[in-house]
């Protein structure tokens, strides 16, 4: 079973990585309680921090030292604030939180929204700061071949995906390839986008919108409802593998996009099914696939 970060280690998913070395990462917490919180983990998969053996939890620990050297340096702040939770992803992942005050730390506040373009801008701020592992100089010194410069440097810029004309219908992409949702028979997800009308998506704007007659029955359900038995580890789909890739694009549609819905469109047997939220810039973007009722 992969979690999410290690789909992010193998590049199978976009982060804003900070710092890297062999063991080792850290990136931006894509729902922050402050700008500048940022996870780091180790790249094996180990569920339990305190189950690493002594040497990896230690060089866990330095590794985060150095990070939070760096967050530091770029995020104005008192202090950087460390936490671990363990009961987010199965993976071990400490949190660098820059304070100012004790409540900062505080996860039961808010998640805070930050644009996707200052999201890039503290990573590469804070990449910047980290000192190399002598602790003499900050990683912007180091050789502009190294595999860590290039990689940071690489995960902070633009990529083929992120540079499409919208920046979610490329993580869509990503995300969605190869997924298919089963009902009483299998249909694909594939990534939809679409220019949102003015004013509330109501059920009549979306069937103009898609195309269909204006007296079609539209239901509509929450995602993770929708989702369910495919986010479950023993649900329909039998494969944690598969199930944390569920998890992985639920996750995407209900953090970085807004009021994120699934709409069943028409009646059966087949169902035409659009998981659709709100992008930055002005349009709907999510997936469509086909549900079976009989």
């Amino acid at each position: 079973m992969a979690s999410i970060f290690s789909r992010i280690v193998a590049g199978e998913l976009p982060a804003y990585k900070v710092a890297e070395d062999d063991q080792h990462l850290a990136f931006l917490d894509i729902t922050p309680l402050v700008e500048g919180h940022t996870l780091v983990i180790p790249k094996r998969e180990v569920d339990y921090i305190f189950d690493l053996p002594a040497a990896e939890l230690a060089a866990l620990h330095l590794f985060a030292q150095r990070v939070a050297k760096g967050v530091a340096a770029a995020v104005p702040c008192k202090r950087i604030g460390v936490a671990v939770i363990g009961l987010e992803v199965p993976h071990a992942h400490i949190h660098l939180i820059p304070m100012n005050k004790v409540s900062d730390l505080n996860f039961a506040n808010p998640k805070i929204k930050v644009a996707e373009g200052r999201m890039k801008e503290l990573a590469a701020a804070i990449a910047a700061q980290v000192p190399s592992a002598a602790g003499e100089s900050p990683q912007k010194s180091a050789s502009p071949d190294s595999k860590s410069t290039r990689e940071t440097t690489q995960a902070n810029e633009p990529s083929a995906t992120q540079t499409a004309p919208d920046g979610a219908m490329g993580q869509l992409q990503q995300l969605t390839q190869g997924l298919v949702f089963i009902s009483e028979s299998d249909a694909p997800l594939e990534p939809v986008s679409y220019a949102a009308p003015n004013g509330e998506l109501t059920n009549e704007a979306l069937l103009e919108l898609l195309g269909e007659p204006a007296d079609t029955k539209v239901e509509t359900k929450e995602l993770t409802v929708f989702l369910r038995n495919h986010t479950a580890e023993q649900g329909v789909l039998g494969d944690p593998a598969q199930a944390n890739r569920f998890k992985a694009l639920q996750m995407f549609m209900k953090q970085e996009l807004q009021d994120t819905k699934v709409y069943r469109v028409g009646t059966g047997p087949q169902i035409k099914v659009y998981a659709l939220g709100n992008t930055e810039d002005g349009k709907l973007a999510g997936f469509k696939t086909v549900l079976t009722e009989t």
